[in-house]
């Protein structure tokens, strides 16, 4: 981390603690205390930080984001650890909303061996309605498998 990086980031964490009402400009505020108290961390975490002498840590991004209304992730990119394509967000991994999954699906998002696919999808069809969409017999499923495979 540059020097400027580490001032960028100190000054965005600066305004963020006065937006949240921390009094961190006055020497007997109390604002460096009380945030630290606030998130569990030493108080030299925060000083360290708001002096431009060091990055915080993980733990302590994780502990300080929620009292400023920020995220974890927000505050690793600010700090310039990791690039917003290294951390995408939750919804960025969401499949398209017209996305129908299989049962296949459901069976390696539980971990159910490939060889056991047509026992899963045959088990599971018993407690749907065969009429439901959705609804797949055991050999679709073995089909599938094998022309994957």
């Amino acid at each position: 981390m540059t020097s400027q990086g580490l001032d960028e980031f100190a000054g965005w964490v600066e305004g963020l603690m006065r937006a949240r009402g921390y009094d961190i400009d006055s020497p007997r505020g109390g604002g460096k205390s009380r945030i630290a108290d606030e998130a569990g961390v030493h108080r030299a975490a925060v000083t360290r930080l708001l002096q431009r002498q060091s990055m915080p840590d993980l733990e302590t991004m994780r502990r300080i984001a929620p009292l400023l209304g920020v995220s974890v992730r927000d505050m690793l990119i600010r700090s310039g650890r990791v690039t917003p394509e290294e951390l995408p967000m939750a919804a960025d991994l969401l499949p398209p909303n017209d996305w129908q999954p299989t049962m296949e699906d459901f069976a390696r998002w539980l971990g159910v061996p490939d060889e056991r696919l047509g026992v899963f999808v045959k088990v599971v069809n018993q407690f749907l309605d065969p009429e439901e969409e959705g609804a797949e017999d055991a050999a679709a499923v073995e089909a599938r498998r094998t022309a994957r495979d």
